[in-house]
């Protein structure tokens, strides 16, 4: 079965369409939850800005690369704001990329 380090790897893999840094490494993503038995996985994720129109832009694509991992039935993203995101969540090699280090 999947673990949580194989979805973090694939979100790894899937960069923010507007700013192109993975959705991991901006630290877009809060928890992911696995449910072995059914095979659902659960990620409870954010986005840059509350009015940020790319949720379906940024979903698709996990849903379509997290669903293809071993045993992995379903994918549910549920979108919060709480806490809101800031530059303080993303990763020393986002800040990098993005020229604030």
């Amino acid at each position: 079965m999947t673990t949580k380090k194989d979805i973090e790897n694939v979100l790894k893999n899937i960069p923010d369409p507007e700013i192109g840094v993975s959705l991991w490494d901006l630290g877009l993503v809060y928890r992911i939850d696995i449910d072995k038995k059914s095979g659902k996985v659960a990620i409870l994720m954010t986005l840059t800005t509350v009015g940020c129109p790319l949720f379906d832009q940024i979903a698709g694509p996990i849903r379509e690369e997290v669903g293809k991992l071993t045993g992995v039935k379903s994918v549910d993203i549920e979108l919060t704001f709480e806490p809101p995101w800031s530059m303080d969540r993303m990763s020393e090699a986002a800040k990098i990329q993005l020229g604030f280090v």
